[in-house]
């Protein structure tokens, strides 16, 4: 007699679950399911999931109504075909969408308010008038850190465009990778038959981080980048060569120690 009251309990901690993941207040989260007041009555267990609500949860996010009522462990539908759009876009003044920037500093809290119009409006917007910037939504972000290089440096701004089919996912192709708590710049490498990728940095130095897809909420394909010290790019290049040789180098000296030995 117990098991049906556990699985409705579990039901309205999965709703609850998947607000609070896609940042939205119970009141936007009602406007998005076409829900007349807010969510809750629902998340406190006062009022059952209705049936157009478990549609419109599987229509714009994917959500498998199994997970939701508890009886499967996969949260997504599809997950290893569909990313998720971007929530926000901003337009000028003649209608055409704007490239956002999001620099360093913005890119902390860019997660938490992937869904917040508002918030977007705050950030620094351009168009550039060329036709590899037409048709479809591109968003500018500011590089942090060392690991893409050679190819990318710290402080330089690249251009992302939206991706949303994992098909279209080149493991030569360096992406942006918005998770729900950060935002990574990254070569990605799927597994097979696995929900799980792994984030391939360009510099040596860094591990992959495996992750799982459903952490995911938006990816751009970097197209382009700004930089503004070329001099300091042809010193960063010269700096990693010679590290790399240096570890080649040390790993010569290892294998001629242990032949040494054995012989």
């Amino acid at each position: 007699m117990d098991q049906p009251n556990m699985q409705i309990d579990e039901e309205f901690k999965r709703f609850k679950q998947i607000r609070e993941e896609l940042n939205l207040t119970q009141s936007a989260f009602a406007d998005e399911l076409g829900i007349s007041a807010t969510t809750a009555d629902i998340e406190r267990g006062r009022t059952r999931i209705p049936g157009q609500v478990v549609k419109e949860l599987l229509k714009k996010y994917h959500i498998n109504p199994l997970w939701l009522f508890g009886d499967s462990m996969q949260k997504y539908l599809q997950a290893d075909k569909l990313l998720a759009s971007p929530k926000v876009v901003t337009v000028d003044s003649l209608g055409k969408e704007n490239i956002v920037l999001v620099s360093a500093k913005a890119a902390a809290g860019y997660p938490n308010n992937i869904g917040d119009a508002q918030w977007f409006e705050t950030l620094p917007a351009f168009t550039i008038p060329l036709p590899e910037y037409r048709n479809a939504t591109f968003r500018g972000f500011q590089v942090e850190g060392d690991s893409m290089v050679p190819v990318l440096h710290s402080g330089e701004w690249i251009v992302g465009k939206a991706l949303e089919d994992w098909e279209d996912v080149n493991p030569k192709q360096i992406y942006v990778v918005v998770t729900v708590d950060s935002i990574l710049v990254k070569k990605i490498q799927q597994e097979t038959e696995s929900s799980f990728i792994n984030l391939i940095s360009s510099n040596p130095e860094y591990s992959p981080i495996r992750i799982d897809k459903s952490e995911i909420k938006e990816i751009w394909s970097v197209n382009s980048k700004l930089t503004f010290d070329l001099e300091a790019d042809n010193k960063q290049v010269s700096l990693l060569s010679l590290h790399t040789e240096m570890k080649e180098l040390k790993e010569e000296m290892k294998r001629l120690v242990r032949d040494t030995v054995f012989k």
